[in-house]
């Protein structure tokens, strides 16, 4: 109540409500040095997020970068139909989906390692634990996937471990189409879990302590502490995650994509950001892989705002 009268009189001078406008002048210069530190924010958004989406005008032109913007003849949705009626454009879309639900399968993986690292009664060794899962994040995806194709080669050791033991052939895995997804998934598990354990790690710290105590003066193990009170604490944590994990689904990591396949297993390693790839830069269809990009955006999109609306309903929470 004493909040509210105070901003009620903030907003009036003798008596009289100030508009719009004046009250952005006035909080202006009481809190110019505040607006002078998000000067640079607001021009590096400007410059390099907003400014570059004036290019997706060319998903609705010929694009010709002889003509230009203003040269170039609009096409309409031409190349989105194009698309649409692609020969690729199932492969394409299954491809995608199939390993976005697999990317999404191991969403969990991060919670369950810091709740085992919250469980770890060393803290020194607790703290080895978190270095050595965190170093694979900072690792070069040039480098992770120079190893992965070393390891699964005809001669890699991965390759002679499930020779011995399952008699798989003495193969370059990733010339079989079959074992890509496995490779892909897994070692982007083993490249991420650790840094994305990161966020849970400080939700829990953030606990109140009084609950555990609570919970062992009623006789709560360990194993009931957590599903109880920990679990429930990090829902709020676990749900914007999963909104922004649902925003990235379709944006599949294509540059581990495009170091690792190869045309022989396109049937299966093919996804939408390496066809555009292919078209923009390689093939110069400008305008098409434009298009494409831009429908692959939408989707990610609309799958957060769904996914927003969805979790804020039934939970409470959500990103807006």
């Amino acid at each position: 109540m004493k909040r509210n009268r105070k901003e009620r009189r903030e907003y009036m001078v003798n008596g009289k409500n100030l508009t719009f406008k004046e009250r952005v002048v006035r909080d202006f210069h009481r809190n110019w040095m505040l607006y002078l530190m998000m000067l640079p924010i607001i021009v590096y958004y400007l410059i390099f997020k907003f400014g570059p989406m004036f290019g997706l005008s060319i998903a609705f032109m010929d694009y010709k970068p002889a003509k230009g913007f203003t040269g170039s003849s609009w096409a309409g949705l031409k190349h989105f139909k194009n698309f649409f009626t692609n020969y690729y454009f199932g492969r394409l879309l299954k491809n995608t989906v199939r390993i976005s639900v697999f990317s999404l399968l191991t969403f969990p993986a991060p919670l369950i390692l810091a709740l085992l690292i919250n469980e770890l009664k060393g803290k020194m060794f607790a703290k080895w634990v978190q270095t050595i899962t965190y170093i694979p994040h900072f690792i070069s995806t040039v480098v992770i996937c120079g190893i992965i194709v070393k390891l699964t080669s005809s001669t890699g050791g991965i390759t002679m471990i499930l020779h011995s033991l399952f008699g798989i052939p003495q193969e370059t895995l990733l010339n079989h189409k079959e074992y890509f997804i496995p490779i892909y998934i897994l070692s982007d598990l083993w490249q991420t879990v650790g840094w994305n354990s990161i966020i849970y790690l400080a939700a829990i710290s953030g606990i109140d302590q009084e609950l555990y105590d609570a919970a062992r003066v009623d006789g709560a193990g360990r194993l009931a502490q957590v599903i109880y009170i920990t679990i429930p604490c990090l829902l709020p944590t676990i749900i914007i995650q999963l909104i922004l994990k649902m925003g990235k689904i379709f944006d599949v990591g294509y540059e581990k994509i495009m170091l690792l396949y190869n045309p022989g297993i396109y049937d299966t390693a093919d996804v939408i950001n390496t066809y555009v790839y292919r078209k923009g830069l390689i093939d110069a269809q400008y305008s098409y892989s434009a298009a494409v990009g831009l429908f692959n955006s939408l989707v990610c999109f609309i799958l957060v705002t769904v996914t927003n609306k969805l979790t804020k309903k039934i939970s409470g929470t959500g990103l807006w």
